[in-house]
Parts: structure tokens; sequence; C-alpha cells
């Protein structure tokens, strides 16, 4: 897959590196041509210095035969006008925009434009870090990021079943981890009995 990546910053040069470890192909664009110093030397995409909203150098970057756009600079404004040109003069379909201020995510959906708010999976992970005693993981698809999170089975559950476990609004369980390290994956039916080393794993879609 040919990939742009507007940003050379610390998300910019980690996700174009990581897309090049996989093998796609990786053009990233940044004004500042020594941001690409972050770049390490087994980088081995296209690197174009410029303004990201200037056409000449997204086409010198070859948005033209993208299948893909990630535009991941600090600055929201930039990000949305960038990812507008890339989407309305391109027609690049699959672009993912970075924001840091959740308060504009219906701004960016209003243009139809897919978002990563890190300030929001970010508040989510430390809330959890500071409430659970198991980290949340979390797996995004496009730009749907479903959570997981495990808790310790309280002893007043112990002995019932896992279709009586209380859940928070817009959560389902997806299985149990038991005492003896087996997992068991719960479909909704089984009659799976609680005992007092079992964590459940609860699963959510995030905001």
């Amino acid at each position: 897959m040919n990939v742009l990546v507007i940003g050379c910053g610390k998300v910019g040069t980690r996700l174009a590196e990581v897309l090049s470890h996989f093998g796609h192909n990786v053009s990233i664009v940044d004004g500042n041509a020594d941001n690409f110093f972050r770049l390490s030397d087994d980088f081995d995409g296209l690197t174009v210095t410029g303004m990201p909203m200037d056409m000449t150098v997204l086409r010198s970057a070859g948005v033209e035969a993208c299948d893909a756009v990630a535009v991941v600079t600090s600055d929201d404004n930039l990000n949305i006008t960038v990812s507008q040109i890339v989407k309305e003069f391109f027609g690049v379909q699959n672009v993912v925009t970075r924001i840091s201020d959740p308060a504009r995510e219906t701004v960016f959906h209003h243009f139809g434009l897919k978002t990563i708010c890190s300030t929001k999976l970010t508040t989510s992970a430390i809330v959890t870090a500071l409430t659970q005693p198991w980290e949340e993981k979390q797996i995004t698809f496009e730009t749907c990021t479903m959570a997981f999170r495990v808790q310790k089975v309280e002893s007043m559950l112990v002995g019932r079943t896992l279709d009586t476990v209380p859940m928070r609004a817009g959560e389902i369980i997806t299985g149990v981890l038991h005492g003896n390290g087996s997992t068991t994956l719960y479909d909704g039916r089984q009659k799976i009995s609680l005992q007092p080393d079992d964590r459940i794993i609860y699963t959510y879609l995030c905001d």
C-alpha cells in the first residue's frame, strides 16, 4: 500500500517507521527538514520538505498515487485543512486525521474525516490505570476503537454464573481469565461458574 504521512513529529516518525517495517511504500512530509533526523537509518521511504498545504509539495510526495494518507501534525487546524485538500482535490478517500482537542471531533466528522483523538485515548488509559488493577488494552479498526478491561471477581460474585454479572452501560463480557492461566471465551450462552481467582474480561467501544 502507498501511504503518505503528514508531519514528522514523534507520532509521524513512529507511524512512518512502523508502516515501512510492514512493507508499505511510505512518503513523509514536514515543513522542517531537521525533523527527518528523527527517522532511523533503516527507514527507506521518501522524505519531502515543504508546507503540507502546498499542492505542489503533496504531489512531490506522491499523493496522487496514494492509497491512504495519515495527517498527524500537532496542529489541529493544519490537520483539518490538509485532510480536506487530500480528500477533495486529490480524491484520496482513506484519510485518517489526528486531533488533540476532543471538542473539535464533531467538526472533523462533519467534513467526513476519520479521526483519532490522542487526548481521549490517553485520558481513558490513565483513568483505567488509576482505578483498575489490570491495564486496559485497546484495538483500533479504522476509526473504531475497542477497549478491553479485566476485573477480579468480587467476593459476592463467587459461585454465580457469568450471565448474572452486572455490567456498565455499553459493555459486554467476552470471557474469563482463570486462576490456572487458562481462558474461557463467553458467547452469552454458557453457564460459567465464577471462582475466587477468576478475572472477568469486559469489552466496550471507546467514544
